[in-house]
């Protein structure tokens, strides 16, 4: 496990332990949590880890004017990121990012897992325009077997995206190695690396599914 003071480095995983994420972690895990106050929770973990991941972005100066005078000041520079939402659950992180970037493009591609091998196969993808030139976030709540992020990764390198970062709340040792033997060159940014998986592909202990737990629906 790396600490968070690490710098944006290739191949690693880089646990944010800031002390608000930690809390917003725990109240999400905790079963009890209905389904509005999971969506707000995941989105608020979205848009701390957001701040994490984006806290190396260029900026251009430029010259305002404040309400008593001129002032020097600093903007991001363009092109501006885009965010890649992997459906379904990536969209609870979403909502974080789109708080702090509500510029920036979002692309979405939709990978589904077949529960008996584990394996992902893509249904669907739309990807914003100039992806080549943007740093690209891709958003996933859990990094579990790894098989649906790597494949992801697959399409948008397909597409031309050359810079890359990977967010997921909760992460399990077996998809960080699936990751740094299929794309090394991807930065993992998550709140916490749990245990293991179970015979089912779940994280242990998790949080359950992500995407149900988002939306209310069942298994």
């Amino acid at each position: 496990m790396q600490p968070d003071s690490m710098q944006h480095t290739p191949g690693r995983a880089i646990v944010v332990a800031h002390p608000l994420v930690r809390d917003r972690l725990t109240r999400l895990r905790d079963a009890a949590a209905g389904q509005g106050e999971f969506r707000r929770l995941l989105a608020e973990i979205g848009l701390l880890l957001a701040a994490r991941a984006l806290d190396d972005l260029p900026l251009d100066a430029i010259q305002v004017t404040t309400p008593i005078g001129p002032a020097r000041g600093e903007v991001l520079a363009e092109p501006l990121p885009c965010v890649v939402s992997i459906l379904r659950a990536g969209n609870g992180l979403l909502d974080g990012f789109r708080q702090l970037l509500p510029e920036a493009p979002v692309g979405m591609i939709g990978m589904a897992r077949d529960e008996k091998t584990l394996e992902a196969r893509r249904y669907y993808c739309k990807l914003p325009a100039g992806i080549a030139e943007r740093l690209v976030i891709v958003v996933d709540p859990m990094l579990a077997t790894g098989h649906s992020a790597a494949a992801a990764l697959d399409v948008l390198k397909e597409a031309g995206a050359q810079r890359l970062r990977l967010i997921s709340v909760l992460a399990a040792p077996e998809g960080i190695a699936e990751l740094q033997a299929r794309h090394p060159d991807v930065p993992i940014y998550t709140a916490a690396i749990d245990e293991r998986l179970d015979q089912r592909g779940y994280i242990v202990p998790g949080l359950g599914d992500a995407g149900d737990r988002l939306y209310g629906t069942v298994e």
